[in-house]
């Protein structure tokens, strides 16, 4: 229970309203925990950004009132951003589950902080615990990576249940079901909100089982008459192991490639959550020793991500692994929203390769790992919560939620659609809605946090679309050009009229303003210059380039 008398509020920074960089502040007046800290990828426009992050600018403010991060599970729209958060914002303790603390030490240690934080485990069998003001309480819930977990957050004020992700799978891979007891004897002790996955809100039905996955896998491992390569997501510990379970079954060797799948296989085979005979893998650099017919390549690159393993085998650019015509190449994965066109253009390269390409759409070899509309309907009618918030997904994908809600017997009134940065009041059991608090995007760009702004992604993309024209002038004292101007165009090729011609006729613009002038301030003259020769440019070519000019003084 919390100790202060104000009321609980709850914030989410991120995954509303989109795929990606889950993040849900609960608090009260004695402090407040974060439920997950996720990442996105960027879209095409975000030109040269890395990775999307939530916005820390409200953690900023609070952040000697945060006591802890409760991770759901271990995927890198859940804890990717968990390094950032403890170096840019600190945080005392984290609290997830053995496969998950395994996966976050690991990126917790490249980013230098293994030690800047207290790493408590999540043991759910063991009973509600203590963490910050509030009692909690965790359920087990079936999702494609093991460990996952649903959270519950006891106040003074009323239980909250965040669902995390989750799917309801009767023969999941390593046996772990979703805890639909657990999630009833909760829902019958009283739960004021639950926020909801809703991910798979709009399919119909259920989502079917991870063990539909593994007997088509075993399929394709057993008929394909050369090599397979299967790519996946990295954290999708169960798919990794059934195609080392299918490997065996056809007696085949496993190849893993990818820097990151590597590194969480051994992480899941270290602490039990994946199975690897001895003997059954071998090194890139044998697979030439090994009939094609009796290996499996496990690598990474099932989002058509550019310098990942797959994309690079495609295009012919692995140190190590290249296609040899006859190969079978399984894409078990959903491309996320905004990466398909990568994912097409790697598959159409495989093809043209000479490999055939297996995907969701013509065989059963991914499901998701999130429930359809019947699964959530089956969540709901168990806790029977009194208030409603849809996360993890879409507007559309909300909205469809918050039908299913109404549906179910939740009072209209009683569901609410938010944004990032939303803000959510429980008091007496009581959700109203309040102010929003500031909640944008923070870019990471190399090694910066933070450092791109809206105006640099902007001039990235006038860049990449009508490029940059440089106009390099010297000054004499009494303001004429010591030489003619030097005019550098890059990646701007004007249509219709000539280039050379162009070019010529802004070098003598260039002139006529430099005589103009009755300024020598550098700036001025810049400003000048710019203005000028944007205007005749877009006149002639129709186009916008970036235009750089460069003042120098003799």
């Amino acid at each position: 229970m919390t100790d202060g008398g104000g009321p609980v509020r709850i914030i989410p920074l991120g995954g509303l309203g989109e795929i990606g960089k889950n993040m849900t502040v609960v608090e009260s007046d004695d402090g407040l925990v974060l439920i997950d800290a996720g990442l996105a990828f960027p879209r095409d426009e975000m030109l040269g950004v890395d990775l999307v992050l939530p916005d820390f600018a409200y953690l900023r403010r609070n952040a000697d009132r945060i006591r802890a991060v409760i991770l759901t599970h271990g995927h890198e729209d859940h804890v990717g951003a968990l390094p950032y958060v403890v170096r840019e914002v600190g945080v005392p303790q984290v609290w997830a589950t053995r496969l998950t603390l395994g996966l976050i030490k690991s990126k917790l240690d490249e980013h230098g902080l293994i030690r800047a934080t207290e790493l408590r485990q999540i043991e759910p069998e063991r009973g509600p615990v203590r963490i910050g003001p509030f009692e909690a309480e965790f359920v087990r819930v079936t999702h494609s990576i093991p460990d996952a977990v649903a959270v519950v957050l006891r106040t003074a004020e009323g239980t909250i249940l965040h669902t995390g992700d989750l799917k309801i799978d009767h023969t999941p891979i390593d046996g772990v079901r979703t805890d639909l007891a657990k999630l009833g004897r909760v829902g019958g002790e009283g739960v004021a909100l639950m926020l909801g996955d809703s991910t798979n809100a709009e399919r119909p039905g259920f989502t079917p089982s991870e063990a539909v996955v593994a007997k088509e896998l075993l399929r394709i491992l057993l008929d394909a008459p050369g090599r397979v390569i299967v790519t996946s997501f990295a954290s999708h510990i169960h798919r990794l192991q059934e195609v080392v379970d299918a490997a065996i079954e056809s007696e085949r060797k496993v190849c893993v490639v990818g820097r990151s799948m590597v590194k969480n296989l051994n992480i899941a085979r270290n602490l039990g959550y994946a199975t690897v005979p001895d003997g059954l893998l071998i090194k890139p650099a044998e697979l030439s020793e090994s009939p094609a017919e009796d290996t499996v390549i496990l690598c990474t690159g099932s989002q058509g991500e550019p310098l990942s393993a797959l994309t690079r085998i495609a295009y012919g650019d692995h140190p190590t692994v290249s296609i040899i015509r006859g190969d079978t190449v399984v894409l078990s994965a959903k491309p996320v929203p905004g990466n398909e066109l990568a994912v097409h253009d790697t598959m159409n390269e495989l093809w043209r390769a000479g490999a055939r390409v297996l995907h969701q759409e013509i065989a059963p070899v991914h499901v998701s790992g999130h429930g359809s509309a019947d699964e959530l309907k089956t969540v709901l009618a168990l806790v029977r919560p009194d208030y409603f918030i849809p996360v993890h997904g879409e507007i559309r994908h909300l909205v469809a939620h918050r039908e299913l809600a109404e549906a179910m017997g939740v009072r209209a009134d009683h569901v609410f659609v938010g944004e990032n940065g939303a803000c959510f009041e429980l008091r007496g059991g009581v959700v109203r809605r309040v102010e929003n608090v500031e909640a944008g995007v923070t870019f990471v760009d190399g090694l910066g946090i933070g450092d791109v702004r809206d105006v640099v992604l902007r001039d990235r993309r006038q860049l990449s679309e009508d490029g940059v024209l440089i106009v390099v002038c010297q000054l004499s004292q009494g303001l004429d050009g010591a030489v003619p101007p030097e005019v550098i165009a890059r990646g701007f090729a004007p249509e219709g009229e000539g280039a050379e011609t162009l070019l010529a006729e802004v070098r003598e613009r260039a002139v006529g303003v430099l005589e103009a002038l009755e300024v020598r301030e550098t700036k001025l003259v810049q400003s000048h210059l710019h203005d000028e020769l944007a205007e005749l440019i877009h006149r002639r070519s129709g186009k916008r380039p970036l235009i750089l000019p460069v003042v120098v003084e003799l």
